[in-house]
């Protein structure tokens, strides 16, 4: 299943049931779970972890080291979960000295000429259209999904089930379960479609509604917004997270309603 045009290092740890195209390279300290398969023309570099039953397509490069001009050579690593597809000439670069990892979850799609820059953190069924770009350091959350040629900023934090239109400029953090759109980037109501999907119930995505209807479509500001969750909504799960998320968002998060 190793094509004689590839070369794999034989310190590279491969599981059983693998493929390897013709003029892959796989080097020395690299970890591949049963039943991947590693399309053509794919570098992966010391340091990675793949997870099983993964897909790499043509062009992409895994594990290279970081474009960060303080990077000195530390050992760090790319880890990717299981059954994630990484399309045509995506980039993931190895972590730096800030997580010592860049972490891709289980189920993630990754489209074409995706780059995923060092020290990120994917959940688990993270969607990343064609073209998106992430700059190091930035957290996403399971379940979101961002639309091509969108640019995040370095150490934003986007939260599960978000949806982000494309072409958008992630500058802020943007809150769980929120759709944002327009520049600059804003909310743009609750992902409501995704939530249904993922068999969220009616009571419960009109807890959300409610949520952001306060914090984002009032016009209170996020203190007078958080002061408002306190009395208005009763105590649930749900808004926990959000209220923790927004409150643990050193960078801000994104405008509400415009």
């Amino acid at each position: 299943m190793i094509s004689n045009l590839s070369s794999v290092s034989s310190e590279a740890k491969i599981g059983t049931d693998v493929t390897v195209e013709a003029f892959t390279s796989i080097y020395e300290d690299v970890t591949i779970g049963d039943g991947c398969h590693i399309g053509p023309n794919v570098t992966i570099y010391p340091g990675t972890r793949i997870g099983n039953n993964c897909r790499i397509y043509p062009g992409a490069v895994i594990g290279a080291v970081p474009q960060d001009l303080k990077f000195g050579g530390e050992y760090t690593t790319v880890e990717i979960g299981n059954n994630t597809v990484i399309r045509e000439c995506v980039t993931i670069h190895r972590g730096t000295t800030d997580k010592m990892k860049t972490s891709v979850g289980d189920n993630c799609l990754l489209m074409g000429y995706v780059h995923v820059a060092h020290d990120c953190t994917l959940g688990n069924n993270v969607i990343l259209a064609n073209y998106v770009g992430l700059s190091g350091h930035v957290t996403i959350d399971d379940y979101a999904i961002i639309e091509g040629k969108a640019a995040a900023q370095q150490f934003v934090h986007i939260g599960a089930h978000s949806f982000i239109a494309g072409a958008s400029l992630i500058r802020k953090n943007v809150p769980p379960f929120v759709r944002a759109a327009r520049e600059p980037l804003s909310y743009a109501g609750i992902n409501a479609v995704g939530l249904r999907r993922r068999n969220f119930s009616d009571s419960e995505i009109k807890v959300i509604e409610d949520i952001y209807r306060i914090l984002f479509v009032q016009n209170n500001n996020i203190t007078n917004g958080l002061q408002c969750l306190e009395t208005e909504i009763a105590d649930h799960e749900l808004k926990k997270l959000v209220v923790d998320f927004v409150k643990n968002s050193e960078k801000g998060i994104i405008r509400g309603l415009m």
